[in-house]
């Protein structure tokens, strides 16, 4: 689903509160867990979460090997509410002022999940970004919605 010629839009309801969801996009390790699409490693060597500080991140690829690594800076953080980043690749050949808006809303059964990502660069075909997209959604999806029993002794 497009939203303009070089962006993507994404929408998903997720069985988790918004609180949760959130936490998923400002935690490293869970960041590392969720966002790497199928057949990628994530690695984050740096995170400082708050307005104007940002993360830095490497994908590899597990089955060859090769990594790329991005910066996102935080341009704003609405706690369980909104996320907006922005994003630049570290290899100057890629370069491009990509933008996200990650917008959360309560509902009934979750919360209602929307991404804007904006400002591709025409390198990464859309709809290769769109399926990365998806594949980091099913597994967000996989982290945030289990619910573990506090009789089991492990939830505190």
């Amino acid at each position: 689903m497009t939203h303009a010629p070089n962006s993507i839009r994404l929408h998903r309801v997720l069985r988790a509160p918004a609180e949760r969801v959130y936490r998923a996009f400002i935690n490293p390790d869970a960041l590392c867990r969720w966002l790497p699409p199928y057949g990628f490693l994530g690695n984050i060597d740096r995170i400082d979460v708050r307005e104007g500080g940002g993360f830095h991140m490497t994908f590899t690829n597990f089955e060859l090997g090769h990594s790329h690594g991005f910066e996102s800076s935080f341009i704003e953080l609405v706690p369980n509410t909104r996320i907006r980043l922005a994003d630049k690749f570290d290899d100057p050949a890629w370069a491009a002022d990509m933008r996200k808006t990650i917008t959360l809303r309560e509902v009934s059964c979750g919360t209602d999940l929307d991404i804007l990502h904006e400002n591709l660069p025409a390198f990464i075909p859309l709809d290769m970004c769109y399926l990365g997209w998806q594949e980091s959604l099913i597994q967000l999806a996989q982290l945030v919605e289990h619910e573990i029993p506090a009789e089991n002794g492990l939830r505190q």
